[in-house]
């Protein structure tokens, strides 16, 4: 490592870390990035899927290199039960328009092509270091702390993850809260590229994206989702942490439950298993954004919150790349005025507000109170959804009953002005 004093030292190598490295590397700063695994990406276990128009503005015509696996041109929403699936299938090129389309990707390999763009700007890239604690003085970080080396730098940028300890031990967070984060499980399964084609009906180099509302999550906060890949399936399961502690399933048993489906069975049959892995999800969307900004610090990404979950979308991303640009922009301008101060640094929040990340996070800052709030979006009207679909398909010969009549005793059940009083607050937290 080097002795020298770092213009800026960068804690993460997933997108947030990866994208700052390189914006600051490429106006010639002096960055060190510290990944604590044995590569960038080691560590992530996204689904995953990343909207292009963040990056595209950073790296213009990324999907042409990088290890993109499929463009997303077709996407699923389903609510499941136990025993049934009623999906809404929508396929569109307009989904694939350059700029506003989206790809799934592994991120184990897509990180690393970004660390390998971060060192060909010049960035200083060390793996396997974990960081132990922040150097703090009058206040201010100056840099990080590994085992018995101490690294200073100006600026520090965490990027650490949703479970960051080190914001934490600045006081910035404190403990998270179990209903702002859920507990991911995901595995990813080899299939040949024909197969996946033929079994999700896309087109070569063109994928699906695929979420599920209901029994994924045992009919709690959370739900299934399937992304295909070249030459694999992204599958897995999420629950909401205040959900887990209540239920009495656990998540290994969801994802175990969710592939033996037998809608989701046919899709994986014959798959070789290539990797099983778990993670902490942030799903609070603004009302999880901790402090974000100090002396000589600023947070981006998970490890600030930016994630938003929004039922038929889940974003993470495209947000993780634009904080790290508002972060790298924030930062040239200290550099600048050689002022590293909480002060100075608001222009961070600044940026941040002029940008898509906190927009989005401001407009839809309601939508994750509505899902923990209506339980029955993942366990009543799935089966209200399937009930129906039953009535209108299954003929048993029977004398035949009115539609109106067969529909409305489903809904009933659940209660027309509570289904009303739902799809109200539904839309305006939307």
């Amino acid at each position: 490592m080097s002795d020298d004093k770092f213009d800026a030292i960068i804690v993460g190598g997933g997108i947030a870390g990866t994208i700052a490295a390189y914006l600051l590397a490429k106006e010639g700063l002096g960055v060190l990035l510290i990944e604590r695994g044995n590569y960038s990406g080691s560590k992530n276990m996204t689904g995953g899927r990343i909207y292009s128009h963040s990056l595209e503005k950073i790296i213009p015509n990324f999907a042409q290199e990088a290890p993109i696996e499929r463009k997303i041109t077709r996407e699923k929403i389903s609510l499941m039960t136990e025993e049934s699936n009623v999906t809404l299938d929508y396929y569109s090129d307009m989904l694939g328009v350059q700029g506003s389309d989206s790809y799934s990707v592994l991120r184990g390999v897509f990180d690393q092509w970004l660390q390998e763009k971060a060192e060909e700007a010049g960035a200083e890239i060390i793996a396997g270091i974990r960081i132990d604690d922040l150097i703090v003085r009058d206040g201010k970080v100056c840099g990080v702390i590994a085992g018995d080396e101490e690294l200073e730098a100006d600026m520090t940028i965490l990027a650490d993850g949703v479970n960051s300890l080190l914001a934490q031990k600045l006081g910035f967070r404190g403990e998270l809260k179990p209903d702002h984060v859920a507990v991911g499980a995901k595995e990813v399964i080899e299939l040949p590229a024909s197969v996946i084609e033929d079994r999700f009906n896309c087109r070569e180099n063109e994928g699906t994206s695929w979420l599920f509302a209901g029994t994924p999550s045992a009919g709690r906060v959370g739900g299934g989702f399937i992304y295909t890949n070249k030459n694999s399936i992204s599958l897995g399961v999420v629950a909401t942490l205040s959900d887990l502690i209540e239920g009495n399933k656990s998540v290994p048993q969801m994802l175990e439950d969710f592939k033996q489906h037998p809608v989701i069975e046919p899709l994986i049959k014959g798959g070789k298993l290539i990797e099983y892995s778990g993670h902490l999800v942030p799903e609070g969307g603004l009302a999880m954004v901790p402090q974000i900004i100090g002396d000589g610090v600023l947070v981006v990404g998970d490890a600030a919150g930016f994630c938003m979950n929004l039922g038929y979308a889940v974003r993470g991303m495209d947000f993780a790349v634009g904080s790290a640009e508002c972060a790298a922009k924030a930062v040239l301008s200290a550099k600048e005025a050689q002022n590293f101060s909480k002060g100075f640094l608001q222009c961070y929040q600044t940026f941040l507000d002029e940008s898509f990340v906190m927009k989005d996070l401001k407009h839809y800052k309601d939508f994750p109170h509505f899902l923990e709030h209506t339980p029955r979006i993942f366990d009543g009207y799935p089966r209200m959804a399937a009930d129906m679909m039953a009535d209108l398909f299954v003929v048993k010969g029977g004398t035949p009953q009115p539609l109106m009549k067969n529909m409305f005793k489903h809904v009933k059940k659940i209660g027309l002005v509570t289904l009303a009083k739902d799809a109200w607050k539904g839309v305006r937290s939307l």
